[in-house]
């Protein structure tokens, strides 16, 4: 059975703070790299961070380095993004996403990931 289930989201003015769960469920105890991808209104689905099966390597999209963080629990079947200093422009639907397949990358690319959750909206007020 897989299931992805993303909790967290909500309402929050500018500059405030939301943390993100996806409690994940693979078959046979896979390991996998971890993705949180958005997508506002009219726009593409894009990367936000993005981590391998320990946590060893991740990437940040540039909008929100410095801002974010991402980890991976494979052991407790977790994974978090930490969003701190929000802006209007971070609202979206976030998603969560792993890649069993090369749990030692941590891929960029949205099409590369297997799994997804269905998503949780965050809406940052000015």
């Amino acid at each position: 059975q897989v299931q992805l289930v993303e909790s967290g989201g909500g309402l929050v003015q500018a500059g405030g703070f939301l943390r993100l769960s996806c409690a994940i469920t693979l078959p046979n105890r896979m390991t996998y790299a971890v993705g949180w991808f958005r997508q506002a209104p009219g726009k593409e689905r894009e990367f936000v961070a993005v981590t391998n099966w320990n946590g060893g390597t991740t990437y940040y999209s540039d909008s929100v380095k410095g801002r974010f963080t991402i980890s991976n629990n494979n052991a407790e079947n977790t994974a978090t993004l930490q969003m701190g200093t929000l802006k209007p422009e971070d609202t979206a639907v976030y998603y969560c996403a792993a890649d069993p397949n090369r749990p030692w990358s941590a891929s960029t690319r949205p099409e590369e990931y297997v799994y997804w959750g269905t998503g949780t909206q965050v809406t940052v007020s000015s």
